[in-house]
């Protein structure tokens, strides 16, 4: 009801994959953190400890998720940032090789292809796209595909939690015991925009050298606010890169070093009213279950969904088992066998007030179903495909 009554009225929407819609307790908690800042004054004392306040309960609901402790997490503005800040951090060497799914958002792609060109590193590539099988197959051969890719020299291997085009599943503690066992132990970036908010974390999160998210997709908190959660070794590790107040462990007396703890990547001044809002998200999706029971919720509706399509003439899910979370991408083709354009496809359902996204890599339209999907919603998407699919001669 607290989504219906404002951030959902008017519209079947099925893009929390892109950015979820924001509860309206979420935001009058931001207005209501805005109206405080503004009473009290934005830069007095009497402020700084309702700042502070916030900042570390936030903190410790990110790492309660995450399954970790609080001091491990950064608060970063979005998942590229948790992905770039740390990563530029390391101690990297000539030649080292960074191992990169072929599944990855462009945005860490392009981000470690800079990386490589700068450190003279070197990128290969895992294949995670064809991976559209069940679950355990699913995992084995993707540790196998990892075994094989592995080298002397691999020093990083980055991988998604959940693959922002397929919506597949992968074993991040799995392919973080792997790793542990490696001569060199690389360390383990997973970017965990999709999974944020719509899968357990724990214990993969904590099993990564930098798990990062955002609180704007599938938290449906607001935009420019999100977290990396890293690991003792790379803390011990690392070193700051943007630095800012944030960053010192005192203003005052910047000589005395860097924090220790996830702060060193944090930088100087951010939006706090952003802390109640997201905060206040996360309460909602808590009361919903656990993160195991909302991910059931979450997989009937991407099930029932991934069931209708397969009755729609030429439509082809592409995975080839139920989606393990809420993740459901498709493809229509014509009679003739060519694929239906997938900007034409959202176009056409957004005319609708239907609201999902065309990907290009693969050609595929993606829709994403949560805790607030309701079977209107499925029953009207799935009428809306199939007045498509006959239109253009399916």
């Amino acid at each position: 009801d607290v989504y219906k009554r404002q951030a959902l009225a008017n519209k079947t929407y099925f893009n929390y994959g892109g950015q979820g819609p924001l509860p309206t307790p979420s935001l009058e908690a931001i207005v209501a953190s805005w109206q405080r800042i503004q009473e009290v004054g934005p830069f007095t004392t009497a402020m700084w400890p309702v700042v502070e306040h916030d900042t570390n309960r936030l903190r410790q609901h990110l790492a309660q998720w995450c399954g970790a402790p609080p001091h491990r997490i950064a608060l970063t503005e979005n998942v590229t940032m948790g992905c770039v800040l740390p990563l530029w951090g390391l101690p990297w060497q000539a030649g080292d090789q960074l191992l990169l799914s072929d599944g990855e958002h462009d945005g860490v792609m392009a981000a470690c292809q800079e990386l490589a060109r700068r450190f003279a590193l070197e990128i290969q590539i895992l294949p995670v796209q064809q991976l559209r099988s069940d679950q355990a197959s699913t995992d084995a051969t993707l540790l196998a595909g990892l075994e094989q890719a592995l080298t002397p020299r691999t020093r990083l291997v980055v991988l998604s939690h959940l693959i922002w085009t397929t919506g597949q599943r992968m074993p991040i503690a799995g392919v973080a015991e792997r790793l542990g066992a490696h001569p060199n132990q690389p360390w383990l970036l997973v970017d965990g925009a999709q999974s944020f908010g719509s899968l357990p974390l724990a214990p993969d999160a904590a099993a990564a050298d930098i798990y990062a998210f955002t609180g704007h997709k599938w938290a449906c908190g607001p935009e420019g606010l999100g977290g990396v959660l890293l690991s003792e070794r790379l803390l011990a590790e690392s070193r700051p890169t943007l630095i800012g107040w944030r960053t010192l462990k005192s203003e005052e007396a910047p000589g005395e070093g860097f924090h220790r703890d996830g702060r060193r990547f944090e930088v100087a001044t951010s939006c706090t009213p952003l802390l109640r809002g997201l905060h206040t998200s996360m309460d909602l999706l808590d009361g919903v279950g656990s993160a195991e029971e909302r991910l059931a919720l979450v997989r009937h509706h991407s099930e029932t969904l991934w069931l209708g399509l397969q009755g729609v003439p030429g439509c082809r899910p592409l995975l080839l088992a139920p989606p393990p979370a809420g993740l459901v991408s498709f493809q229509l083709h014509r009679g003739d066998g060519t694929l239906l354009e997938s900007d034409s496809v959202v176009g056409a359902l957004g005319d609708q007030g239907i609201w999902l996204r065309s990907l290009r890599d693969p050609v595929c339209v993606r829709a994403c179903t949560h805790v607030t999907t309701t079977s209107e919603d499925l029953e009207r998407l799935l009428e809306a495909v199939h007045q498509i699919a006959r239109q253009h001669g399916c």
